[in-house]
C-alpha cells in the first residue's frame, strides 16, 4: 500500500539527514524535507490544520500535521533522544482524525536515520 510513495519520502528524509546531520531544530528538517518532497513533484502540505470534532462542536486548528503528502501520508517529525508512546499516540490520532491511511514518524536526532523511522497504518474500525 503506497510503498513507492513511502520509499520516496524516506529517501528524501535520508538525503536531508545525510546533508544536515543530527542536532538541528525540528523546523529546519521540516523545511528541508518539504523542499525535497516538492522537488520530487509530490503534493505536500506543511503545517496543515486538523480540526477536532467533539460531539456537536468543532475546534478549528486543534492540531497541525507537520507534513501531509499526497493527501494520504501523515509525516510527523521529531528531534528527540528516543520515541515515546506519546509520539506514537500523536501520529495515530492525526491519522484517525483525518482518516489518513499511512503515517511516518521520523526522528532526525539519530546517527543513522533508518533507525529513527517508524511506519504506521490506520486500520479503520
Amino acid at each position: 500500500m503506497n510503498n513507492n510513495l513511502t520509499e520516496q519520502i524516506i529517501g528524501a528524509a535520508i538525503e536531508v539527514h545525510r546533508t544536515l546531520g543530527p542536532g538541528l531544530l525540528e523546523s529546519a528538517y521540516q523545511e528541508c524535507l518539504f523542499f525535497e518532497l516538492k522537488h520530487l513533484g509530490l503534493n505536500v502540505t506543511k503545517e496543515m490544520a486538523l480540526p477536532i470534532k467533539y460531539k456537536d462542536i468543532k475546534l478549528d486548528h486543534g492540531y497541525r500535521i507537520d507534513l501531509l503528502v499526497e493527501n494520504k501520508i501523515v509525516i510527523e517529525l521529531k528531534t528527540v533522544e528516543a520515541f515515546t508512546n506519546v509520539h506514537f499516540a500523536q501520529i495515530l490520532t492525526y491519522m484517525k482524525l483525518g482518516n489518513y491511511p499511512l503515517g511516518l514518524l521520523i526522528n532526525f536526532h539519530t546517527k543513522l536515520l533508518k533507525s529513527g523511522i517508524k511506519r504506521f497504518i490506520n486500520t479503520p474500525q
